[in-house]
């Protein structure tokens, strides 16, 4: 069976530090092209940061001249990033290969606290080399359409990215619940999945991860350890595509 070797970071959190989010990002790039991995997932929000706020969102809210930055080589990048189209802010995932943007993934289910943001519309279906696989972005993992839809598509993979800086008695509640979750959505659709998450403590916050892979019976086959930094590295079974059950 042919594999596509596909990696996700766990990184800090930056905020409104653009250029330090960059130096970040190439030097995970560069890691993960010398263990020759095709695809990498960064967490959400992660070029400049989780902000909700509208004025902090629209200060922020520039991606294109971040393009030249990104490197020319090496795997196929997945990064969450704050959009601005028309006036209008997103929570985006854009796909950029050889610092081209390739295409985007827009948020589509929104929480209380992101008004800030217009809900996506649209579930592409990317693909590098034989792997193909949509995009869900958080909470989308909480409704199983999103999934379903990704699976319809002809996709074998979902790209979870994820910003869980929580006050810590929410992250505590949540701790185990995050791959749980995304496992359901993985039995629904026979998908895999692979997510991205921040890590680190701020204001009496705290993000643990996980950064982690589950199979298609919604099993964590894959996990980096929990409040640290790193890049996780799996090789990924490629084959036919699965049909979506109902």
């Amino acid at each position: 069976m042919k594999s596509t070797r596909i990696a996700a970071a766990q990184t800090p959190e930056f905020r409104e530090n653009v250029a330090a989010a960059l130096d970040y990002a190439v030097k995970v790039a560069a890691l993960a092209e010398a263990d020759g991995a095709a695809l990498l997932v960064f967490p959400e929000g992660f070029l400049q940061g989780y902000l909700v706020d509208e004025p902090s969102a629209r200060r922020v809210a520039e991606f294109a001249a971040v393009l030249d930055r990104l490197p020319k080589s090496g795997p196929v990048l997945v990064m969450g990033l704050i959009e601005v189209d028309d006036g209008r802010l997103f929570n985006t995932a854009v796909v950029i290969e050889h610092g081209v943007l390739v295409g985007r993934y827009r948020k589509a289910h929104l929480l209380r606290g992101e008004r800030a943001f217009e809900a996506g519309k649209e579930s592409p279906l990317f693909a590098v080399g034989d792997l193909r696989f949509g995009i869900n972005i958080c909470y989308d993992t909480n409704f199983p359409e999103a999934a379903g839809t990704i699976a319809a598509s002809g996709a074998s993979l979902i790209l979870c990215l994820s910003n869980n800086m929580m006050p810590r008695d929410k992250a505590e509640i949540f701790r185990e619940r995050h791959s749980s979750v995304r496992g359901e959505r993985c039995r629904e659709t026979g998908l895999w999945l692979i997510s991205s998450d921040v890590t680190g403590e701020r204001d009496g916050r705290i993000a643990w991860g996980p950064t982690a892979v589950l199979n298609p019976e919604g099993q964590v086959v894959a996990q980096l350890p929990l409040e640290e930094p790193g890049l996780l590295v799996f090789d990924f079974p490629c084959k036919e595509p699965v049909s979506y059950r109902d």
